[in-house]
């Protein structure tokens, strides 16, 4: 069965309940109004709370040749908080932090180390080099530590001569060498930038690279950042698993509606095995409010975003910790339709946005399971009390 969910949001969030408690107080009023109706619905109001559920067939296409991406990827991404203050500690202790805070065990794999972390200039055999003063015992061995707790290993570089950091080489011209080295190194994700690209066009320069990796014969997920230049959502899918539609996000709330509403024109390119990309999560960096992050995570999940947190993990807070937490906000990002959120319809400060899945929640309370789905187009909860 197939459903259909819409969520709905103003600028002005005030609304204090949970997720759960807005679902289960929705549903509620619908099972004791609308009991009769033949198309459920289940809406989610930033300022009120809610959601709306139909049913609906859709199809779901072809998963590119690399078999990677089959729900959007989750994990974490070192540049939002730490920018270029990284070396391999961090990365070691954040691998530790995101088993030992239960992100790994939610679906959080993803360790992705951002701009900065290589030399200035390639070796006398023409390959890029972990810097030495904060990468001295090199990307393989960092890999070997990330991949023992269960966890995979994203890089960083460029199509261009540069990086955007202009630290470290780009892989323009060097793409076979370069993605022969990322794969003898271990490394399972390649985030792609797209600066200092000698104003070639992005659909020149990305490709060379996927072949490439396509070539070493390891998977490795491809995540092209051309900032939507060039609309990679109408080519991308064949080059790689996601791509990036806007510009860098910022940890503002203007910044994040805005890369919202970009994304969102591109919805019906997205699904398993190539995602639309608004930019990594801010969630935990200090610049919104809990009402407002609570909002970036949910409609990060409902467009179908990749998950990578932007903050420090080593250091969660409990209210960041559970946002990032949610179950049921990531079994919608997660759900293997793989149909991305659209918005149908945008009234002043009130927008709808619909899409269609799988399933939505089974949530254990004390001794209780309870689930949320659709029978005969009504929706009904059904609570098992033996374990």
């Amino acid at each position: 069965m197939v459903y259909n969910m819409v969520i709905q949001y103003s600028s002005n969030w005030s609304c204090n309940l949970s997720m759960m408690a807005r679902l289960a107080l929705c549903l509620l009023v619908m099972l004791s109004n609308n009991a009769s109706s033949s198309s459920a619905r289940l809406l989610f109001n930033r300022t009120r709370g809610g959601f709306t559920i139909m049913p609906k067939e859709v199809h779901r296409r072809n998963l590119l040749d690399n078999g990677l991406g089959h729900t959007p990827p989750m994990g974490w991404n070192s540049w939002n908080h730490f920018a270029c203050n990284i070396k391999e500690d961090l990365i070691r202790e954040t691998a530790d932090a995101m088993v030992s805070t239960g992100l790994a065990a939610l679906g959080y794999q993803y360790i992705n180390i951002d701009d900065c972390w290589g030399e200035l200039n390639r070796d006398s055999k023409g390959n890029l080099v972990p810097k030495a003063s904060t990468f001295p015992s090199g990307m393989k061995a960092l890999a070997d530590y990330v991949h023992k707790n269960g966890l995979k290993l994203g890089i960083y570089s460029d199509a261009g001569n540069q990086t955007c950091s202009k630290t470290m080489p780009g892989s323009l011209g060097h793409e076979e060498q370069d993605a022969k080295t990322f794969a003898s190194w271990g490394i399972d994700y390649l985030k792609y930038d797209n600066c200092e690209n000698n104003n070639i066009s992005p659909k020149e320069r990305y490709p060379p690279m996927s072949e490439a990796l396509a070539n070493t014969g390891r998977p490795i997920f491809f995540s092209l950042c051309e900032w939507g230049s060039e609309d990679p959502a109408t080519w991308a899918k064949s080059v790689g698993n996601s791509w990036r539609t806007t510009g860098d996000i910022e940890d503002k709330w203007d910044s994040m509606i805005s890369r919202a509403d970009l994304n969102d024109k591109w919805a019906s390119y997205a699904g398993p095995g190539g995602w639309n990309d608004p930019d990594m999560l801010e969630v935990g960096n200090g610049g919104m409010t809990t009402e407002e992050y609570r909002a970036h995570f949910s409609i990060w999940s409902l467009a179908k975003a990749p998950l990578l947190i932007g903050c420090d993990i080593r250091a969660l807070d409990a209210t960041t910790k559970e946002l990032l937490s949610n179950k049921e906000v990531i079994a919608v990002n997660q759900d293997k339709l793989g149909v991305q959120g659209k918005k149908v319809k945008s009234t002043n400060d009130l927008e709808v946005t619909t899409f269609p899945f799988q399933c939505f929640f089974s949530s254990k309370t004390g001794d209780k399971v309870v689930s949320i789905f659709l029978y005969n187009d009504i929706p009904c909860f059904h609570i098992t009390t033996k374990l």
